[in-house]
């Protein structure tokens, strides 16, 4: 049952902000407001457990599409096994610059923490993907944050990293996720900087997480703040845990994943070594990494990657040549591509399945980049850019945004032929927005053509404008 507070407070700012909020325990609280000058807003999870007396640790998660409420409810489950408290604003935006993301993220920390109470050293940031890159950046501008929680996305911009200003950095990651690989190599970097850090590698279906996992990096960050004085030492929890924790291991050996196994212990190691003795551990890994299951599954692992880099050479290189030159006769060779991937994804091995997922990743992003650069320019070079979201189509079929976008830009260049054609193949992959494609951008004169309305008929029924038959 949810549990209600109400809390009268004031902000320490010239504004003089003051307000009765009521927040919900065990749910999230939606659109609190930063101070009464600005409309900026925020939600905020308090795990059932919380009382006004007792500090607990805060995690601001970030999404760069300013959606805070969802943000938070992808980790609220974990936030609740592990007793932390979340905020996410509702307003940084990938539109905006970086310092003015900051200064937003800023505003909504001072007003998090003067609205409950926050356990000393015990503030930092989390984040999905483009989220999860601002939310690795701030610890370098915001001092106070000691350690990001990132799913799906390697640090933001190492160069501003120091080693003078250490945070902690824990990763999530599935090897399907083309952003993996980053993560790796992210990992080395972090180690050299001497870094606290962790990765945690998943295996299954999905690209994101599921709530254990994520309840596992919650835990990582407690089990340091231990480590370092800044909470109580609780022997109990650190037993379960290293227990907990090398259990896990144990069953990726027994699962045939010695690799996953060799991460898994590496932060364990990383993580218990300042609580307890871990001599046993270091024998284990030691023994793990010598094993021929070990050997083989890293010799594999390692081809694969290899092959990977040279067919994203290709993918990077035919991109660029065919936005250059407009080639549309390079559709069937993305759609080859395409074809030999759906093949690796049936493949009996591993690796290569994963192989197929990252490259799929891979290009989609390149795409979407490519897509962002020629959007930005003064003069948007509208050919290109149909090029691209044709592409697009072919390496995200089930993706409806591109299909329209041809629609209305094939429409805005009054090539009907290729607007009918993509309009088709929208709806056989199972489009129904009947109204959405009548209020298409661009398409006012295409939309009131016979051949328009007789798919929408063919597919959807009920066409808007009448048929004419000649």
């Amino acid at each position: 049952m949810k549990k209600i507070l109400f809390l009268a407070f004031a902000l320490l700012s010239c504004s003089g902000f003051s307000q009765e909020v009521r927040l919900l325990k065990g749910a999230i609280t939606e659109n609190i407001a930063v101070n009464d000058s600005l409309k900026e807003t925020y939600s905020l999870y308090l795990p059932s457990t919380f009382k006004l007396g007792q500090p607990l640790p805060v995690i601001f998660v970030f999404d760069l599409k300013g959606n805070g409420k969802a943000s938070v409810s992808m980790l609220m489950q974990a936030a609740e096994k592990e007793n932390y408290i979340l905020a996410s604003s509702d307003n940084v935006n990938d539109s905006l610059s970086i310092s003015a993301n900051v200064l937003i993220a800023n505003r909504m920390f001072n007003a998090v923490i003067n609205t409950v109470p926050i356990a000393k050293n015990r503030t930092y940031t989390a984040g999905f993907g483009s989220g999860a890159m601002f939310a690795s950046v701030l610890p370098t501008f915001i001092k106070e944050i000691k350690g990001v929680v990132s799913i799906g996305a390697s640090v933001g911009n190492v160069e501003i990293l120091s080693s003078k200003q250490t945070f902690q950095f824990v990763g999530i990651v599935s090897r399907l996720d083309y952003n993996f690989r980053s993560m790796l190599t992210t990992r080395a970097y972090l180690n050299k900087l001497k870094f606290i850090n962790q990765l945690l590698v998943f295996d299954n279906d999905r690209i994101l997480p599921d709530t254990e996992t994520i309840a596992n990096a919650f835990r990582m960050l407690t089990l340091t703040s231990m480590a370092k004085g800044d909470v109580l030492r609780n022997d109990s929890l650190i037993t379960d845990s290293y227990t907990k924790f090398l259990t896990n291991a144990n069953s990726f050996v027994s699962n045939d994943k010695p690799i996953l196994a060799t991460y898994q212990m590496l932060d364990i190691e990383k993580i218990f070594n300042p609580l307890i003795d871990i001599d046993s551990l270091k024998t284990s890994q030691k023994s793990l990494r010598r094993s021929m299951a070990y050997r083989r599954a890293n010799r594999s692992q390692n081809s694969y990657f290899l092959k990977e880099d040279f067919l994203k050479e290709d993918y990077s290189y035919y991109l660029e040549e065919d936005i250059l030159s407009y080639n549309y006769a390079n559709l069937g060779w993305w759609k080859f591509q395409m074809e030999d991937l759906a093949k690796l994804d049936k493949s009996t091995v591993l690796f290569e399945r994963q192989m197929s997922s990252r490259l799929r990743g891979y290009i989609n992003a390149l795409i979407s980049d490519n897509i962002d650069f020629i959007e930005a320019d003064k003069q948007v070079d509208l050919e290109a850019l149909n090029l691209l979201y044709m592409i697009k189509t072919i390496t995200a079929p089930l993706d409806f945004s591109p299909y329209l976008k041809v629609i209305s830009t094939s429409a805005q260049m009054e090539d009907y032929g290729t607007a009918l054609f993509y309009l088709e193949e929208l709806l056989k992959n199972g489009y129904t927005n009947k109204n959405e494609l009548y209020e298409l951008e661009h398409t006012a004169l295409f939309r009131i053509t016979p051949e328009f309305n007789e798919l929408v008929e063919k597919y959807l029924k009920k066409a808007r404008y009448d048929i004419i038959e000649q």
